[in-house]
């Protein structure tokens, strides 16, 4: 079914008003008007009529994550994007996080050959940075690097493009275009249809919360970040009068852990030391339930119930205790992360809206010979040489960093707050597991994961 662009929507309306205009301005006597009359049939013919307009598109993405531990499981991986590709009416995919392994060295050559095996994706790529990708590369297996050099380093190449990646990329708007948020290229927005798909940046552990002492800075920058993408991809969905909202990050934000604000807290003593790096996003994402007040998906690995395949539920509850019903969580935790991929196919003409599938790579299809290998626009030997700094006594001293920029008044001040109104949107569960998938094992206490979302 055709996915009808709002803008062209409009483009065609004030054509077909134009023409209009002009056909009765040339008629000048009763039998030229019957003239206009059947060139006004002719385009109202042409014209798609209310009811193509209210249509809702039928469509399906790809969800993988993962897929590269080791140099190994590069080949598995573009055969696991070959299998998507084949697949036909499959829109784009989503690769939700993790580039390579805990004990990989965060070196720039891993990096781009793991975004050559990426770019062979013939439909649309998303990528999504998650745990092992920037924050683990602190550690000294990793090769004791700074995380948040190594998340720019990634801003700067897989995700310095103002479209996704693979063969046939599909155009998508970054938060870095706003100016009070210019580093995070990784906060993303597109629309497919009658949806609007956001990519935040919430990896593992524990939203990257450092309890070390002093100013948690990258943590507290990057919360406010994703609570403004979200609160914009809301308004935006309105405005665009949108039909869903899908959430993607790669950290498990632990939903049956939502902490609600009390009053007095500070009188209280012995509480939980534990600070929930994701206590924010969760609120942010009630917030967002509660005011589109239409179907609102979250999507995120979970490694920890890795023989359920995936988790469907709907485990938000507002300040007032109540379940968001309209908000479905979608875990992804397929067993065999090389050969099996999760298939999620939007109708909106049906209820739930959405169906999850976990398919199947098929077994004949080959094992690619060689890994493919990123083409550079110019040679790493033409680059100039680097000299050598001298020691540190010798080197003059820091300058301290100028402050960030002022927010963007403009594109600030044209989003009116989120109310902050309370109760369930009365949706209903948005989600729904193919037949296939509905006698498939589930983790002991993993609620949701087969049948309809949201029960209880």
């Amino acid at each position: 079914m055709p996915v009808i662009d709002a803008r062209a929507l409009a483009e065609r309306s004030r054509r077909f008003r134009a023409a209009l205009a002009v056909a009765f301005a040339r008629a000048t006597s009763r039998a030229s008007r019957g003239t206009v009359l059947g060139s006004v049939f002719a385009l109202a013919c042409s014209w798609p009529v209310a009811a193509a307009y209210a249509q809702a598109p039928h469509y399906r993405f790809a969800v993988i994550a993962n897929t590269m531990q080791s140099p190994a499981d590069e080949a598995p991986t573009q055969r696991l994007i070959d299998a998507i590709s084949r697949e036909r009416g499959v829109s784009f995919i989503v690769y939700d996080g993790n580039l390579k392994g805990p004990k990989e060295a965060c070196r720039d050559a891993l990096y781009e050959r793991r975004h050559a095996v990426l770019e062979t994706s013939r439909p649309a790529l998303f990528f999504i940075p998650g745990q092992h990708d920037w924050v683990d590369c602190a550690s000294a297996q990793a090769g004791g690097f700074d995380p948040v050099e190594r998340l720019d380093q990634l801003r700067q190449t897989l995700l310095g493009d103002a479209q996704s990646m693979g063969q046939n990329p599909m155009p998508l708007t970054r938060e870095s275009e706003v100016s009070r948020f210019r580093p995070y290229r990784e906060n993303a927005r597109w629309q497919m249809g009658d949806t609007v798909f956001v990519a935040l940046n919430a990896p593992s552990p524990n939203n990257h919360y450092l309890t070390a002492g002093g100013r948690n800075g990258e943590f507290e920058d990057r919360v406010i970040a994703n609570a403004f993408w979200l609160q914009h991809a809301g308004e935006y969905a309105k405005r665009r009068d949108a039909r869903a909202i899908v959430v993607f990050i790669q950290g498990d934000p632990e939903p049956e852990r939502y902490e609600r604000p009390e009053r007095f807290a500070w009188l209280r003593f012995g509480r939980n030391s534990r600070r929930d790096g994701f206590l924010e996003f969760k609120r942010s994402l009630v917030k967002l339930a509660q005011s589109f007040q239409r179907p609102v998906l979250v999507i995120h690995c979970d490694d920890e119930r890795a023989s359920a395949g995936v988790v469907i539920d709907q485990p938000l509850r507002n300040d007032k205790g109540n379940r968001v019903t309209n908000l479905t969580r979608i875990a992804l935790a397929p067993r065999d992360r090389h050969n099996q991929w999760i298939e999620i196919e939007a109708d909106f003409d049906r209820t739930p809206p959405f169906r999850v599938t976990v398919r199947d790579v098929p077994r004949q299809l080959p094992m690619p010979a060689t890994p493919p290998v990123l083409q550079r626009d110019e040679p790493a030997a033409s680059m100039p040489a680097v000299p050598s700094l001298g020691p540190a006594s010798e080197l003059p001293p820091l300058l301290q960093t100028p402050g960030q920029p002022q927010p963007d008044s403009q594109e600030f001040e044209q989003l009116p707050r989120i109310p902050a109104d309370q109760g369930g949107g009365g949706y209903g569960p948005a989600t729904s597991v193919a037949p296939a998938q509905r006698n498939a094992p589930a983790a002991p206490g993993a609620p949701g994961a087969s049948g309809t979302a949201g029960s209880p």
